[in-house]
């Protein structure tokens, strides 16, 4: 029937998504002879003969275990092959961790991972893409589709990737606790731009981005459980609770984008909200991250009644801070709109004036629609169709194209 729920593809996927890091990540420790793009091949036809065998006989009572018994199979065959029969295990050793993959079973494999991904070397970019992939287990197309890339620009990345964790044994070396402290900044901004790419409404397909979200949310929770994350951890998560109360909301019935003043606050998510509060009180010490700002600002806009009743002022205050702390233009042109909305309209224009002098920023999507805005608000319809056109040049995503035609049908001819 047609738009069936197929139940062998349905735990298939899940598997993926909760062990194909982990599989690989193990299959490099007991076979370092082979290849990490060959490792992942032999994971990949592992879960593509669970397919096979599994419809026609079912899906076994550990499923997970027996992806990992056919996986272990096929790399000995490979090793067989090329005459590597040297193995750095014995089968008592093999036994235990096959026992171990368990659908249940829960351990810290996918946080060593991730501190893996965070190594130092890597570029922020490759840091990214290879957690979505052994991380949060995103096949290729899923990643590129999430981060706005082509397929054929996420193989390359991984290409260059794959090389320096084959040379520096990146998987197969796990950091001290020293290194874990080292590394944690690097974990935080990698969560943080996860869940931004999945918090963009221009990011691949609403389920996708969601998705993003959560696994973003997920991680940070283990930090955090494991003892492994620290206050900014927690400032962190909560600012990422605060923003997720809103995603339903972000969308009007249509599927149209809305913005903060156009949301029906009552669809926040109040659960979401009141957990959020709970770490941000948890996050406070001495020491003040740019995430205890950011979580700071969430929580005036998500904690005020209205959009009119929001304390601006206060807002605007806690960017000019965050400001001083990490000059960041992006952050400048938020700082810029809560100084209008604050009354110090004057002082906003100058700030997204000056932003515009540099060349980069002028061709930026959301510099040019504040200002369209700002001049619509102001009453000069003119300037603002001038910067509503030069925007809808500027995306290539329809939804924000739509928010840019939507915005235009309040100009008077």
């Amino acid at each position: 029937m047609s738009g069936a729920i197929d139940p062998v593809q349905q735990a298939a996927d899940h598997l993926y998504r909760s062990h194909y890091g982990k599989m690989v990540a193990t299959l490099l420790k007991y076979f370092q002879v082979l290849h990490l793009e060959t490792v992942e091949d032999l994971v990949q036809d592992s879960f593509a003969s669970a397919l096979t065998v599994w419809r026609e006989e079912g899906i076994p009572s550990n499923a997970a275990g027996w992806i990992f018994t056919v996986c272990r199979n096929k790399a000995l065959n490979q090793l067989k092959r090329g005459k590597k029969t040297r193995l750095i295990f014995d089968q008592e050793d093999f036994n235990v961790c096959e026992s171990a993959f368990r659908e249940s079973a829960l351990d810290d494999q996918p946080l060593k991972l991730l501190f893996a991904c965070a190594h130092p070397d890597l570029s922020p970019k490759v840091q990214v893409v290879i957690t979505l992939k052994y991380v949060v287990n995103l096949k290729v197309e899923a990643i590129a589709n999430a981060l706005g890339m082509t397929i054929d620009g996420i193989d390359k990345l991984l290409l260059r990737a794959r090389k320096k964790i084959k040379d520096e044994k990146i998987f197969l070396k796990e950091p001290d606790l020293s290194q874990l402290s080292y590394r944690l900044p690097i974990v935080h901004k990698i969560i943080y731009l996860i869940f931004n790419e999945g918090y963009k409404p221009s990011t691949g397909g609403e389920i996708l981005k969601e998705e993003l979200c959560e696994e973003a949310l997920l991680v940070s929770k283990a930090l955090l459980d494991n003892r492994i994350g620290d206050s900014n951890t927690a400032a962190l998560y909560a600012l990422m609770l605060f923003n997720a109360a809103k995603f339903k909301a972000r969308f009007g019935v249509d599927g149209e984008l809305l913005d903060l003043e156009e949301q029906d606050r009552s669809l926040w998510n109040k659960p979401l909200l009141s957990l959020a509060c709970d770490f941000l009180t948890q996050s406070i010490t001495k020491e003040v991250s740019t995430y205890h700002y950011e979580a700071s600002i969430a929580y005036l806009h998500c904690t005020a009644k209205s959009f009119q009743s929001t304390n601006w002022s206060l807002i605007s205050s806690l960017y000019l801070q965050l400001l001083q702390m990490s000059p960041n233009p992006f952050v400048e042109l938020n700082y810029s709109i809560a100084l209008y909305y604050s009354g110090e309209k004057e002082k906003a224009l100058e700030i997204l004036n000056t932003l515009r002098q540099q060349p980069f920023l002028d061709q930026y999507y959301l510099l040019n629609a504040t200002l369209g805005k700002i001049h619509l608000l102001e009453g000069n319809h003119a300037r603002a169709r001038e910067f509503f056109l030069k925007t809808l040049g500027q995306t290539t995503f329809p939804i924000e194209k739509d928010f840019i035609r939507k915005m235009m049908k309040k100009l008077k001819d």
